[in-house]
């Protein structure tokens, strides 16, 4: 018998990945629901029922018993977030599915997403993300929404507070997610915060056998 993690996004699936070696536990995680950078990966939620029916015929063919779901809460919470999921397994696997699902929402504080998160574990100064505060400040009205500017902080954390000048040169494969996330000690994965201590928390439970 085997478990499955599906994961948002390709960011998302960078950041579990570097989790889960850190903790140290065995699971496999499927290709992520967007393939394309997250930053343009809206409303994964939509995409939710063709990756569940592209899993449907696996669970038996292949030994799967638990199906872990990690999304991001965005500004709808955790509650809400978690039931449209439920609703979607539901519709597709029905009320009693042969195969035990987990559902983590990525947050900080009942909102948010991966970058909010990323944002509280950051271990590096970030004077030049930073500034982005007074500017946004500046929009007034034309302000970015709070999913887009999180986006927009943790990039220019990677590459202008965290990259060398060397990096910068090749900053498409020296600064970018995978690297970020994979490559380099600039998340705290230790950090002592709830809504990461849980998260780890949903994966060992997840690599654990009934």
């Amino acid at each position: 018998m085997s478990n499955l993690l599906i994961v948002e996004s390709e960011n998302d699936q960078y950041f579990i990945e570097a989790l889960v070696e850190r903790i140290n536990v065995n699971i496999k995680i499927d290709s992520p629901v967007c393939l394309i950078d997250e930053y343009e990966c809206l409303g994964g939620i939509g995409k939710l029922d063709n990756k569940l029916r592209s899993l449907s015929s696996q669970v038996l063919k292949e030994g799967i018993d638990k199906i872990g779901i990690i999304f991001d809460a965005d500004n709808v919470g955790v509650e809400q977030r978690t039931q449209q999921i439920e609703e979607k397994i539901k519709s597709v696997f029905g009320k009693s599915p042969d195969v035990i699902f987990s559902i983590f929402i990525l947050n900080v504080a009942g909102k948010g997403e991966l970058e909010t998160l990323l944002k509280a574990i950051k271990c590096q100064g970030s004077p030049m993300a930073d500034c982005l505060n007074a500017w946004q400040a500046c929009l007034q009205d034309k302000k970015l929404k709070q999913k887009d500017f999180d986006k927009f902080w943790i990039q220019i954390y990677q590459r202008y507070d965290c990259c060398t000048k060397r990096e910068e040169k090749q900053a498409g494969s020296k600064c970018n997610n995978v690297a970020s996330l994979k490559s380099k000690a600039i998340y705290d994965f230790d950090k002592d915060i709830p809504e990461l201590n849980q998260l780890k928390e949903f994966l060992r439970g997840l690599n654990k056998r009934e």
